[in-house]
């Protein structure tokens, strides 16, 4: 592994001060007041702008709406949006799913879909979970029924993130309940404006926004079929598994950890209770002249550095993780005054400390609980057999 620094060339720094000055003229004080106020994860005015510059598939090469960008200016514009603060989740997972539509898609679908994904006018959100079905994906029950040229869909998805921003969704459906569970599924691209689709808003802790998004007999053309009838799990490991961090070659600029997002928002609650144990009291005291104020905020920043250098899954449980135990540490630590929210009265640095704190109950189940990781670790990366759990199927030989 290579950690040292890497010197940019005069091109690449004047990509980065570009990138630096398009996020500060876009991402406003109302940008985020917006994403505070509302928990979209989006701001379509950015959003587009961004689809100008060609970056929202930056690596796209111009002719196709992109921005044809080498891997370090792509490393360069992550890490620019990611200091601006943009609204960033809707892009995520239209990025997510792009692949599989490339991949997948039939040729007058990808014509329509794809010059829109570029320019911002498409995206796509996540259609995976169901209200009872919780992690286990592939046991999906919304009906997939084919009529002539049509399908008509019936069911209902929950933490459909996105949903309000997007204009189709990634669904994954039961076509055959004859077959085994990861063999009769059939995945689509279905676009949400169609009659028959409800979109209803779900607020987590964080005021976050997801939905449930409810399929009443839903039609919707094959065209909007991605890949083979009943092979809709080969069309969603790819996403699947990129989500995960499961497979494929390791970007050398990207993050270490998938859950380096989670740690990002310890550390701006760190810096709020630094400037707080650093400013002086009435008496001229400050919380940091004791050595345990010192050594506690010390050993966070310890914590979201060793998270931070936790790759892949094992990091999307460290960092979750670190998250929960350090902004509850902070609360201890600061007392009342963090738990004012941004926004009210008294709020300290912007209420970061209190965000923190909310938004880390969520972790544990952002992009597959740290349940479902444990067990990609266990298999993926220590090698180890599938567990076996009290009620499962077992096939028993009989006796002769």
């Amino acid at each position: 592994m290579d950690l040292s620094l890497l010197e940019l060339d005069s091109g690449q720094r004047e990509f980065a001060e570009e990138a630096r000055a398009f996020f500060a003229e876009h991402v406003t004080e109302e940008v985020l007041e917006e994403e505070r106020l509302t928990g979209n994860g989006f701001n379509e005015r950015v959003h587009l702008a961004m689809g100008e510059k060609g970056w929202i598939m930056p690596a796209w090469p111009p002719e196709r709406g992109g921005a044809g960008l080498d891997p370090v200016r792509l490393r360069i514009l992550e890490l620019e949006a990611r200091r601006s603060r943009v609204p960033w989740v809707t892009l995520g997972t239209t990025q997510l799913v792009e692949s599989a539509v490339e991949k997948y898609a039939s040729p007058e679908l990808a014509a329509e879909v794809l010059p829109k994904v570029a320019a911002g006018t498409a995206r796509f959100c996540l259609g995976y979970t169901e209200p009872d079905g919780g992690s286990d994906i592939a046991a999906a029950k919304v009906r997939a029924v084919r009529d002539g040229d049509e399908w008509v869909i019936n069911g209902s998805k929950i933490f459909t993130t996105g949903a309000q921003n997007c204009q189709y969704t990634f669904l994954i459906t039961r076509t055959d309940p004859d077959l085994p569970k990861h063999k009769g599924l059939t995945m689509f691209l279905v676009p949400l404006d169609t009659p028959g689709v409800e979109i209803q808003a779900l607020r987590t802790f964080a005021v976050e926004r997801t939905n449930i998004v409810y399929y009443s007999d839903v039609r919707i053309s094959d065209k909007y079929r991605l890949g083979g009838v009943n092979d809709g799990w080969s069309v969603l490991h790819g996403p699947l598994d990129e989500e995960h961090s499961i497979g494929g070659e390791a970007d050398k600029f990207a993050d270490l950890s998938v859950g380096t997002q989670f740690v990002t928002e310890l550390a701006r609650a760190l810096d709020v209770a630094v400037a707080w144990a650093t400013t002086p009291r009435d008496d001229g005291s400050r919380p940091a002249d004791d050595p345990l104020v010192r050594y506690r905020l010390g050993q966070i920043e310890m914590d979201i550095q060793a998270a931070l250098c936790t790759p892949g899954p094992l990091g999307r449980v460290k960092c979750s993780e670190t998250l929960v135990r350090g902004a509850a540490a902070l609360i201890d630590l600061v007392g009342p005054e963090a738990l004012v929210s941004e926004g009210a009265e008294g709020a300290l640095g912007d209420g970061y400390i209190d965000f923190a704190h909310r938004y880390a109950q969520g972790t544990a189940t952002y992009g597959g609980t740290v349940e479902v990781f444990r067990g990609i670790i266990a298999q993926h990366v220590l090698g180890l057999p599938r567990p076996s759990y009290p009620g499962s199927k077992v096939l028993v030989q009989k006796k002769r």
